[in-house]
């Protein structure tokens, strides 16, 4: 079996400097030459994953159809190369100390002293081969988070030293991406950043081959010179990464300075066909030039931090340029939301997200969201805990149990409509332990949600410890709230719609997480549709004066 050939993709000089849409825009590049391409996530943190991470902390937690809990950028991965991860994809130090730790327990190192060199780099070095075991890819990226300097990320630098010299010459290649600052009082940019952080990678024995130079302006050819001479690289591999309007621009950036040829040349590998950009770009000339324009308001408690709902601010670009609209989020604090501002709040907005989130914290502004726009005909999409208060709603307004609550917020409640799952009464840790993955819903007949979906039976992602209690199914389905899908193996309900309401859905799972570029989640393209319908009925009912 042919081995897959290594990038490595690492940060200097600060953080956030988009390592991840970087891998991923070199990613669509090669797999549109027709290589077979996948990409991990180092993660230097000690967590062993970051479920049990606040998103204030770390933005959202994503989640695989094999129900790892992984990093954002798997999202931007799957999302850009329209191809699953898995657990295998996304490792951290927590994962690789706890490896080599239970192994010394069981007594697997003979009674040798464990040491980060070698068995820490050898558990890495392990761990970023794993993928490659099948035979399914030609390149495997690998982004190793933080930033060179870190001593957090010696040992994964340490490892893919390491590696280099096992797997051989051309078998491998560094790709570092860095900053280059432009300083308004003396209106130039420096280099001196990026020269200090190539030279802390040269340190640990690891010398870049390409450069990706993070920049606010455009890199004159005198700069770009100045980089490559003191950094030992060529002058075309110095790459431009200037700041854009959007992401998704980033491959067509990259793509122009023909990273994507620098980089096979680097490994020695012969030049597929020409790269072919075509559904990209018809996506992007959509996403930058709509037609309509509308308003969705996101009622959430992690909004000041907005990368805490990245994949469904991500899947309503997808779903909008399918659609040939913009759409624009307003983010609602859910814990300040009241029935004397929740009018005024909502004033202008053609949709509701009610998202998902744990903990009692903001829910009864959620529940407040889910009663106004049921009550007003507001396309309304609950997501996990956004379903659930859609569900307390309901109870409370329509089936007349004021107390109606989830024990989640209320263990004592007398009308537990959300209830905790039974296989999750004996859990103690937090880490891991919820229903996680890909889980299969049946559809009922004569749906909403089966006209969405066009198809009897879906598989969607889920995060969750808490569900509908069927005990209040028969009276929630005679007052119109309808169980459109069902967990054929739980009988866990996981889609609820109203009868009498034009878009009324709220679902247990997690659609976000399974929205691409190549293919918009088909109940986002729904709602963001039946948003733009909305909208144009009110404007037809203000200039006509009739009812729509």
């Amino acid at each position: 079996m042919k081995l897959p050939k290594h990038i490595f993709v690492t940060g200097g000089v600060t953080s956030s400097l988009g390592k991840g849409i970087v891998s991923a825009s070199l990613g669509l590049l090669l797999k549109s030459r027709g290589y077979r391409v996948t990409i991990q996530k180092l993660d230097p943190y000690i967590n062993i994953d970051p479920g049990t991470l606040n998103p204030y902390e770390h933005g959202e937690c994503y989640v695989t159809d094999d129900g790892a809990e992984t990093d954002l950028d798997l999202g931007h991965y799957e999302r850009f190369l329209n191809i699953p991860t898995s657990k295998d994809n996304n490792v951290t130090t927590g994962k690789i100390y706890q490896t080599v730790i239970n192994k010394e327990r069981r007594g697997d190192f003979l009674g040798k002293t464990v040491q980060v060199i070698p068995h820490i780099t050898n558990e890495i070095k392990r761990r970023i081969q794993i993928i490659g075991k099948s035979g399914d890819y030609d390149i495997i990226i690998t982004e190793i988070g933080g930033t060179v300097g870190d001593i957090e990320s010696l040992p994964f630098i340490e490892a893919v030293r390491q590696l280099r010299w096992e797997l051989g010459e051309k078998n491998s290649m560094i790709i570092h991406l860095t900053l280059v600052p432009y300083l308004a009082s003396s209106g130039e940019l420096k280099t001196k950043p990026s020269q200090h952080s190539v030279r802390l990678l040269m340190e640990s024995g690891v010398q870049a081959n390409v450069l990706v130079c993070r920049t606010e302006h455009d890199i004159s050819k005198s700069i770009r010179e100045k980089l490559a001479l003191f950094c030992n690289l060529k002058n075309e591999n110095v790459i431009e990464c200037k700041d854009l309007s959007t992401i998704y621009e980033v491959p067509k950036v990259l793509l122009k300075q023909k990273l994507d040829q620098v980089v096979l040349r680097e490994l020695g590998i012969d030049l597929y066909p020409e790269v072919d950009l075509t559904k990209w770009n018809y996506f992007l000339e959509r996403h930058k030039n709509p037609k309509n324009h509308i308003e969705i308001g996101l009622v959430g408690k992690y909004v000041s931090l907005q990368d805490s709902y990245l994949s469904i601010a991500e899947s309503f670009i997808h779903a909008g340029a399918y659609l040939d609209a913009k759409v624009d989020i307003r983010w609602i604090y859910s814990g300040e939301l009241t029935k004397e501002n929740i009018e005024e709040t909502f004033k202008g907005l053609d949709g509701i997200l009610i998202a998902p989130g744990f903990g009692d914290r903001g829910i009864e502004g959620k529940v407040l969201a889910a009663q106004y726009c049921r009550e007003n005909n507001i396309p309304t999409l609950g997501i996990c805990l956004g379903m659930q208060t859609m569900a307390i709603e309901f109870a409370r307004n329509i089936l007349g149990y004021e107390k109606a609550e989830s024990t989640e917020v209320n263990t004592q409640t007398e009308h537990p409509v959300i209830s905790i799952m039974e296989q999750q009464k004996g859990v103690t840790e937090k880490g891991g332990t919820m229903r996680l993955g890909s889980w299969t819903c049946e559809l009922k007949e004569n749906t909403s949600i089966k006209s969405i979906y066009e198809k009897s039976e879906i598989q969607e992602r889920h995060r969750h410890r808490y569900e509908f209690n069927n005990e209040y199914l028969g009276q929630f389905e005679e007052n119109g709230m309808i169980a459109s899908g069902i967990n054929p193996d739980t009988g866990l309900v996981e889609i609820l719609e109203s009868k009498n309401h034009h878009f009324y859905i709220g679902v247990q799972f997690h659609p976000e997480y399974k929205s691409t570029v190549e293919n918009p989640h088909p109940l986002f393209k729904a709602f963001v549709e039946a948003t733009i319908n909305h909208k144009t009925s009110n404007q037809l009912e203000n200039a006509t004066g009739k009812k729509i």
